[in-house]
């Protein structure tokens, strides 16, 4: 498993505080979302490599738009030098082979590829609402589509990640939002899992977010729990 910090605090002084005070760990991936990206842009992903070379940027800005604009902009975000970002599964198949293809001519120094199945924040009945059909039996269709069109991995949650896998491959990645780590309070995520089931149902990436950065010492907050995982190569 490899621990995902989530940068998700209001402003870009709180999340390099944040990144700052976890300077000290080489295999930690940090994620950079939507309103961190927007405000902050490629300067603030400079920066954390700054903070620490070693640093890993899962860049979450869940790309959907038709096939060569979505291309576009994962071949601008390769250029960025992050080590992952990801789209949506729902794009659909030829969306998503058409990024893989953009992405060819970076060869081995191309960033992970992952394909979002179902958001975490929602309920069965709201996912059933838009996509007629419940949240496990979509998400591994959308992983099916995703891995036969060539990606690395998917996002989904830790209930769907062992029968994602069984589906496609023990190889293909999946990461998980919302892990409260220690069973922590859910917030406005719907479909959370602790550290320990995460693990048990095969999770590659554990994203943490509010049990870090509200831990008065998040610091320790992070070496509890890398002291309960075994980081893996990516």
């Amino acid at each position: 498993m490899n621990l995902v910090v989530a940068l998700d605090l209001p402003s870009a002084a709180e999340n390099l505080r944040l990144a700052e005070s976890l300077a000290g760990f080489d295999n930690l991936w940090m994620k950079v979302g939507f309103r961190t990206y927007i405000r902050d842009g490629r300067d603030f992903i400079d920066t954390l490599k700054t903070l620490n070379p070693h640093f890993k940027i899962f860049l979450d800005l869940k790309l959907y738009d038709i096939p060569n604009t979505m291309a576009d902009a994962a071949e601008e975000i390769a250029r960025l030098g992050v080590e992952m970002f990801n789209i949506h599964a729902s794009a659909g198949e030829r969306a998503m082979r058409t990024v893989m293809e953009r992405l060819e001519p970076f060869g081995r120094e191309r960033p992970l590829v992952l394909a979002v199945t179902a958001l975490t924040s929602f309920s069965e009945e709201e996912f059933r609402r838009i996509y007629e059909k419940g949240i496990d039996e979509k998400a591994e269709q959308f992983a099916r589509m995703s891995y036969e069109a060539g990606l690395d991995g998917v996002v989904c949650s830790a209930f769907e990640s062992r029968a994602i896998k069984e589906a496609t491959s023990q190889e293909f990645l999946t990461l998980s939002p919302g892990i409260r780590p220690f069973g922590e309070a859910a917030g406005d995520q719907q479909r959370v899992a602790d550290l320990e089931l995460a693990a048990k149902e095969g999770v590659d990436f554990p994203v943490v977010g509010r049990p870090i950065y509200r831990d008065e010492d998040p610091a320790a907050k992070v070496e509890r729990i890398l002291s309960m995982i075994r980081p893996s190569t990516f």
